[in-house]
Order: structure tokens, then C-alpha cells, then sequence
């Protein structure tokens, strides 16, 4: 397989064919608002949708440093599905059934953005095949039966286990000795969607800057090189990109994910594959991969490369984006390990970008009353869906504060108005970071020619390290 003629950045794949945007005109100076939203990715653009179409009449302004879409959301695995970063953590603090309404809020949630994107005609490529998660190791499966146990115990009785021979009747991945399959879940073109978002809310009559950066946030101010927002609500959603604004650099981590995408594979490889159902797949690793089979029937496969950068940077991932070759050798490697017959493939596309990871790795949404800043995100890669979740929240939020309406079964949803201590000052989340994801490697190669069933004691702690369990 030959990387030679691989586009390596320019943003994502999912550009390649839409072209990378006009940006639409900056901040023309001082303005005010009822509601500004800081940034113009998934959570900023579904809360600008629900806002509008809840109170016509609201003022509402959208700042973006570059474009809608530039950050996560133009970047992702096109992954619809119902998890949520810190349901586990939410059990263990608010009792089990506040995490059942929350995982079945998600549940919703992934029906509830088809059918925002069908009713606004936004054509996104969607297709809900459901999600599937392989084993390919004793220990990976054991870990896969644990993991659909503690699903079914959280509410998803329409999910499915799967053996070895059922799996690869579903998609032949090679060595699977397992899955669990659940029909919340969708894969989509992240770029049509929240392009398709951003048209939508405009024509609502959101007014949205691009090309403008907010350098700080306070209680109802949001400062721009180019002016001021003064508005009595101020949104903060700015995922892996929350760093770079004043006095945010430890709050949310900035971690690295890297994509490929292959040409489009003829249809005797297909034959060979099967995955005609389009299932989103992902798989029990460690440092695990995430893959859709794209409309064009391409696949397009992600995972952790370099995974941190020093000093919680988000600003060096510039319009190019550039992945480092080993990343691609190694994410080229897991896609034939997974399928050796997209071995003669060519890699057409190599794309990175980061997601926000909260030192607890559970995602929030939180309004404080007193100031009137909102913030949501930590979602540690699984924001496609809880990002309209948290958009909805944060409306209920406002209607509420304002006295629109009362508290609603969203506003009482147990991610709302979590706090978490700060990562640690560099270089010791450099270190932790880079030590953890060493461990999770390790621990990957070793179960891959382990007999034994029980996840490696490396992994383990690098769990404790991580604060994830």
C-alpha cells in the first residue's frame, strides 16, 4: 500500500469534496447581543438552532476564530452514536438511575439529530446502521461481554451479542472473536452536517462572524480583536480548542485523534469485507480505532497518534494538519490488519484535529446563574451526538434563568453544573499523557499474543494514571 500520493491535512477528507469555505465576515466592532456562543462546531451551532427556533425573537451572534466546522467537527469519524464520556462516574456520584435517564437521553439524542437533519433537509450522507464494537483478543472479548453487561444494565435491552461467525456475517473483520452490536447509531459526513447546520440557523436569523477569534471570556463580554460582544449570556463552546482562550489553558485537555481514508475500493474487496449495513465500527483495544464505511464506499479509520502536544497547544494544528507518517504507517497497518484486502489500497487522504478531555473524562454542561457564562464539551471524542444533548440542555438552561420556563427532565440530567479540578501544570500532563497512551500500546501488543482473557495489568494502571477509573 503506497502513502506517496496521500493528501496529508487541508483540513479533513470530509472537505475534499465540499472545499474548504468562504469564511463569512468578522466582527465588524462593538456589538451587542442577547446571546453570544463562542465558537461554531456542533455544540455552538445546535445551541444557536434550538435557542432560536425555542424564542424567535433572540438576538443571537456566533464567533468562530476560523469557520464553522474547521475544529472537531469537520474532522471526526462521522461516529452518530449514543455514548457519553463519564456515565460511570455519574452512576458512582448520582446513583444508577440518574446515569439510565442520561444513557437514555443519549439514545434519543442520536434519533433526534436524523430528525432535525431530514426536517431542515440537510443532507448528510446518514445512515443508521447501528453501532459495532469487535474483540479480536481473549482479553478484548472479555472485556466487550463486561462492557455489553454493564450496557444492558444501563437500559439498552435492544443490544446484541454477537460470536465470532455472526460478526463477520455482519463484517468480516479478521480475527474477531467477537462484537456487541446497538441500533443507536449513525454514520454520517460530519462536514454536510454541520455545514448544513450553519446554513440553517442563518436563515433562522443567527448572525455568525467567522475569521474571529475570542481572546477572553467574562460575565458578559466576549473580547475579539475586532470588538467586543456584550450580551447577558455567554456560551463557551470550544471543545479542544478551550486552551487557547485566557485563563483556560488547564481546564480541558486538547488530545490528538488522526484519520485516513482510503480510495474507493472496488466492489470484489466489498465482496470479500461484506459491511452492508454500514455499521460505524470500533473495536475493545485500548488504544482503540474507530472506522465507517463512507457513502462513496471508502473507509475511513481513526485513532490516537501523537496524542498530546506540550502546553495544551491547539493553535498548531493550522490549515493544514498535517499527520505525522508514522501515524499513517500505524493507522494503515490496523486497517489491514482488520481487512488484509484493502492491502493494495491507495491512501487517498491523512487528516488530525483535537478533542476536549476533562481531567475526570466526563463531559458537562453547566449554566451559572450568576454570571451568565455557559459552557459544554469534555466530550472526549464522542460529540457528534452529545453535542446536540448539551444544546438542548443549555437552552433549558437560559429559558429557565430567564424564567421562560421551569426546570426540565434535561436540566435535571446529573452531567449538569459538574465540576472538576484542573489538569496539572507541564510537564506532568505531558508526561502522564504520553506515559498513558505508552502503557495502553503496550498493553495492546501484549494481549494480541496473550491466551489469557484478562486485560493486561499495564492497561490497568494506566487507568489509575489516567483518572478514568
Amino acid at each position: 500500500m503506497s502513502t506517496v500520493s496521500t493528501v496529508n491535512g487541508g483540513i479533513s477528507f470530509w472537505y475534499a469534496g465540499q472545499g474548504t469555505p468562504l469564511a463569512r465576515e468578522p466582527l465588524p466592532g462593538d456589538a451587542t447581543a442577547d446571546i453570544c456562543i463562542v465558537g461554531g462546531g456542533y455544540t455552538g451551532l445546535w445551541t444557536a438552532y434550538y435557542l432560536k427556533k425555542a424564542v424567535p425573537f433572540l438576538n443571537i451572534t456566533v464567533l468562530e476564530a476560523k469557520f464553522c466546522g474547521y475544529g472537531a467537527s469537520g474532522r471526526n469519524g462521522g461516529w452518530l452514536y449514543n455514548g457519553i464520556a463519564g456515565r460511570d462516574r455519574y452512576a458512582k456520584l448520582h446513583g444508577h438511575e440518574a446515569a439510565v435517564r442520561l444513557q437514555r437521553a443519549m439514545n434519543e439524542t442520536v434519533d433526534e439529530v436524523v430528525r432535525v437533519a431530514a426536517e431542515e433537509n440537510i443532507d448528510a450522507d446518514i445512515h443508521q446502521g447501528g453501532v459495532l464494537e469487535v474483540a479480536c483478543t481473549p482479553a478484548q472479548l472479555a472485556r466487550l461481554k463486561d462492557f455489553h453487561s454493564v450496557e444492558i444494565a444501563f437500559g439498552e435491552t435492544d443490544r446484541v451479542l454477537r460470536g465470532a461467525r455472526e460478526t463477520c456475517e455482519r463484517v468480516n473483520v479478521t480475527g474477531a472473536v467477537g462484537s456487541t452490536w446497538t441500533p443507536h447509531g449513525a454514520r454520517l459526513h460530519p462536514v454536510k452536517l454541520v455545514q448544513g447546520l450553519a446554513a440553517t440557523v442563518e436563515a433562522l436569523g443567527v448572525t455568525i462572524h467567522e475569521s474571529t477569534p475570542v481572546t477572553e471570556i467574562r460575565p458578559k463580554h466576549a473580547h475579539t480583536p475586532y470588538g467586543t460582544v456584550r450580551a447577558p449570556y455567554i456560551l463557551r463552546c470550544t471543545e479542544g480548542f478551550t486552551a487557547n482562550l485566557k485563563g483556560q489553558r488547564r481546564t480541558w485537555l486538547p488530545m490528538n485523534s488522526s484519520m485516513i481514508a482510503t480510495e474507493p475500493l472496488p466492489q470484489s474487496v466489498w465482496d470479500t469485507i461484506g459491511w452492508e449495513g454500514r455499521e460505524t465500527l470500533g473495536d475493545m483495544a485500548h488504544a482503540y480505532m474507530y472506522a465507517q464505511r463512507t457513502a462513496d464506499d471508502r473507509i475511513a479509520l481513526g485513532g490516537r497518534g501523537v496524542p498530546y502536544r506540550f502546553g495544551s497547544g491547539a493553535a498548531h494544528f493550522n490549515d493544514t494538519a498535517r499527520t505525522q507518517p508514522a501515524t499513517i504507517e500505524a493507522l494503515r497497518d490496523v486497517l489491514v490488519r482488520f481487512f488484509p484486502a484493502t492491502a493494495g489500497a491507495r491512501i487517498d487522504h491523512a487528516w488530525s484535529g483535537v478533542l476536549g478531555v476533562p481531567r475526570d473524562w466526563c463531559a458537562t454542561v453547566t449554566l451559572d446563574r450568576s454570571t451568565g457564562l455557559g459552557w459544554a464539551g469534555g466530550y472526549v471524542g464522542s460529540g457528534v451526538a452529545t453535542t446536540n444533548l448539551a444544546a438542548r440542555t443549555l437552552r433549558d438552561l437560559i429559558q429557565q434563568d430567564s424564567g421562560q420556563s421551569g426546570p426540565t427532565d434535561l436540566t435535571a440530567l446529573p452531567w449538569v453544573g459538574h465540576k472538576v479540578r484542573r489538569w496539572e501544570p507541564e510537564p506532568f500532563r505531558w508526561i502522564g499523557v504520553h506515559g498513558m497512551y505508552a502503557a495502553y500500546r503496550a498493553a495492546d501488543r501484549r494481549e494480541l499474543t496473550s491466551p489469557r482473557p484478562g486485560t493486561d495489568p499495564i492497561a490497568k494502571a494506566a487507568d489509575r494514571l489516567a483518572g478514568r477509573h
